[in-house]
């Protein structure tokens, strides 16, 4: 196949951040989608369908691209999902709920071609173990991140990362929000290695 340029689908400055980590030239625009969950949809459906909307809601106005799209969820063992908390007493809830459990992270990734239509599906697990959280560690990391937009209360590329005991996964990438050794796999089955590309100085981002 023949390599096209990339689009990223998402308004997240930090997955923009994480594409400009494979040296390949990109623009990003913000899709619009529902992005509420259906009934009885489990966490890897969601991501998964998330992922895919969201490239897929971008295809008609940027055709002739690749289109990636990506989306986190974030839920407890018993299934519970943990959803962007939008506020700071949510977020207090979620990291009491979370304190001194395994939270798992499933990220959804979707690659389309937009001419073709051909797409690539991937979900990305990622699991973080939560230190034991006092009350006032709990309100003092919300008011020095304020990480209300983020699925889980925190932000892993910042001071969140305290807040965990251990972390396991394939790729850690994936729980600031973009699996890049996922994505990688996907780009080298469709012709487009990033360690065989001249290097590139920054991406072109939707005004």
């Amino acid at each position: 196949m023949t390599p096209r340029p990339l689009l990223l689908a998402s308004s997240s400055p930090y997955r923009r951040q994480l594409l400009t980590r494979l040296g390949l030239p990109f623009e990003a625009a913000s899709p619009d989608i529902d992005e509420s969950p259906a009934r009885n949809e489990t966490a890897e459906q969601l991501a998964t369908r998330l992922a895919e909307s969201k490239a897929r809601a971008l295809a008609k106005a940027w055709p002739g691209h690749w289109i990636i799209g990506s989306d986190q969820v974030a839920c407890l063992e018993d299934g519970t999902l943990l959803n962007k908390p939008g506020n700071h007493e949510c977020a207090v809830q979620q990291l009491a709920r979370s304190s001194g459990q395994r939270v798992s992270f499933l990220t959804g990734l979707a690659l389309l071609d937009a001419s073709s239509g051909q797409i690539q599906i991937h979900c990305e697990p990622f699991h973080a173990h939560f230190r034991g959280l006092r009350r006032e560690e709990i309100e003092n990391y919300l008011h020095t991140e304020q990480p209300y937009d983020c699925a889980g209360s925190f932000k892993m590329e910042g001071l969140g990362i305290a807040l965990f005991s251990q972390l396991e996964g394939r790729d850690p990438n994936s729980l600031v929000g973009l699996p890049l050794i996922a994505l990688t796999d996907m780009l080298r089955n469709w012709g487009l290695n990033p360690l065989l590309q001249p290097p590139v100085t920054s991406a072109k981002l939707e005004p």
